[in-house]
């Protein structure tokens, strides 16, 4: 995991740039968001707080507020653009809070959270120690995590493409299935289960896909992009070897998108610190009277 590092300025501005077209590129997420909702049938609770992370224009957040009516329902996003775009799904008989926030720094208290749902967000952080650690952090004891993250394999032909005019990074990568569950079970989440799923979306051409990416603000984001501008010879290069894998007379894509859940750990369970130490926490409540005189 030592070369994946994302840069978040540059991921903040990519999606507070995309606020206003984000809804127009959005149909795998909107895909990939029912899957995470079949999923909410594994929690059999009626939940009191649920958090929407990287909420985005907050349709994810209306669903789950749809869901769960009694709930507090709260939209955490790093680009206030989006949080302001997220206002006109958060309708008067159904509202949800609008949180600026990183993912990686909940403003939650400790276990506050019975459930914790965040579609295609966690693929632009890096520190997964962190990121786990804040789920494990505001999660109540067996509180569900659901998330989707795209995997290795997503843009493998425009990646491929680039590859073949120069070394240098074009498109962001992604962390494999395995490096995330076992982030997971390092911050103490219980019982995790991930699934693979491959879509593959086509184009007219490959400027169309270059389009969507920017629309969505998913666009490169890595620290080692280069920053300079891409020469026109190599551009047209690119593109040119991404035409010929046309099939069909359409210009494929692949999107690898995993799904998870797990748990919320039970009080005191110790979980790994920043400096590799282990940390527990209890309520004050299950400490009072454990002092006996």
């Amino acid at each position: 995991m030592s070369d994946f590092q994302v840069d978040p300025q540059r991921v903040r501005a990519n999606f507070s740039h995309a606020a206003a077209s984000y809804e127009q590129h959005d149909a795998l997420q909107r895909e990939v968001q029912q899957l995470l909702l079949e999923r909410l049938e594994f929690y059999l609770q009626q939940p009191e707080r649920v958090i929407d992370v990287g909420a985005g224009t907050g349709r994810g957040s209306a669903l789950l507020k749809k869901r769960y009516a009694k709930a507090q329902v709260i939209a955490i996003d790093t680009a206030l653009p989006m949080l302001r775009t997220a206002k006109s799904h958060a309708g008067w008989l159904k509202p949800f809070l609008r949180v600026c926030g990183e993912a990686t720094a909940l403003p939650l208290p400790d276990h506050s959270v019975d459930v914790l749902h965040s579609n295609l967000c966690f693929q632009w952080i890096d520190d997964l120690p962190a990121l786990f650690g804040e789920c494990a952090r505001v999660l109540k004891p067996g509180g569900m995590l659901l998330f989707s993250t795209f995997g290795p394999d997503t843009l493998r032909e425009l990646r491929a493409a680039w590859a073949s005019v120069d070394q240098h990074s074009h498109v962001s990568r992604f962390l494999d299935m395995h490096d995330v569950g076992d982030a997971m079970i390092a911050a103490g989440l219980r019982d995790p289960v991930l699934d693979v799923d491959r879509y593959t979306l086509t184009y007219s051409e490959p400027k169309a896909l270059l389009r969507e990416l920017k629309g969505l603000g998913a666009t490169h984001a890595d620290r080692g992009r280069e920053r300079g501008l891409t020469g026109k010879r190599h551009f047209q290069g690119m593109l040119e070897a991404y035409e010929a894998m046309r099939i069909n007379d359409r210009i494929p894509a692949t999107w690898e998108v995993v799904t998870a859940h797990a748990w919320g750990p039970p009080p005191g369970q110790s979980r790994r610190g920043k400096g590799g130490g282990e940390m527990a926490s209890f309520s004050i409540d299950s400490l009072r009277g454990s002092r006996r005189r």
